[in-house]
């Protein structure tokens, strides 16, 4: 890797193509899952080496909870099994989680819980694991916070801003992705950081999950310093940094 290169502050990463690459294999799609769990660790770290700051992952999606029942079980306790602690401490790692986590299995909550604040004083990178997560749930449950807030008369309707959204959300406490992920061949973005996203670099890539390594992180990098972020200022503003 080139010592030049610009690393992005925040990467999301949509993991997909578990299932298919089993099944490409002859195996049964929890032996995909299980591949993808030993892809997310090698890539956490490799992130926390680079300098990543911040990375998001797509662990389960809202719609995922329509799966078969057996296929869900298994998902939650890959859930469970993934959350290696050795990866948090000897990287330096803050764990957090954004999602509709009232959904998800008591012994899931309190692990998860745990691992937040066991890791909230580490400072070398924040993974947000997205669980049980959509954004579309996600921009619907800080409408419902901001209308609660308007309702009780601590805010006036008028003063809603970008800003309030932001603080509202509950991936808030983070900045947004300035490069997106996904793996797995499909260009579609999945009801995934909608708002987050609006000026994030996008990459899609045919590697299914359990296949995309470090050089194939790196590839996303460099595909990313091939872009010229304008926020919709002009090329000459941004050359000369206005």
């Amino acid at each position: 890797m080139s010592q030049r290169m610009n690393i992005p502050e925040h990467i999301a990463i949509i993991m997909d193509g578990n299932g298919r690459w089993a099944q490409q294999r002859g195996k049964p799609r929890n032996y995909g899952h299980s591949a993808g769990v030993d892809t997310l660790r090698k890539i956490t770290a490799e992130c926390a080496r680079i300098g990543v700051k911040y990375l998001t992952v797509y662990a389960f999606s809202t719609e995922n909870w329509n799966r078969p029942a057996e296929e869900v079980k298994l998902l939650m306790g890959l859930v469970i099994s993934s959350l290696d602690n050795s990866l948090f401490d000897d990287n330096n790692i803050r764990f957090r989680t954004i999602g509709d986590k009232k959904r998800l299995p008591k012994d899931v909550q309190d692990t998860l819980q745990g691992l937040e604040e066991r890791t909230k004083d580490y400072t070398r990178m924040t993974i947000t694991v997205a669980l049980s997560y959509s954004s579309r749930w996600e921009l619907t449950d800080c409408m419902q916070k901001i209308a609660y807030q308007v309702e009780s008369g601590k805010l006036k309707a008028s003063d809603i801003t970008e800003q309030t959204i932001i603080e509202n959300m509950n991936s808030g406490f983070q900045p947004d992705p300035d490069l997106l992920i996904r793996t797995g061949g499909d260009i579609r973005i999945s009801n995934y950081m909608l708002w987050q996203i609006a000026y994030s670099e996008l990459y899609f890539t045919p590697i299914y999950w359990p296949d995309f390594d470090e050089k194939e992180l790196i590839k996303a990098i460099e595909y990313f310093n091939t872009k010229q972020r304008r926020f919709g200022m002009t090329e000459e503003q941004v050359e000369k940094g206005l």
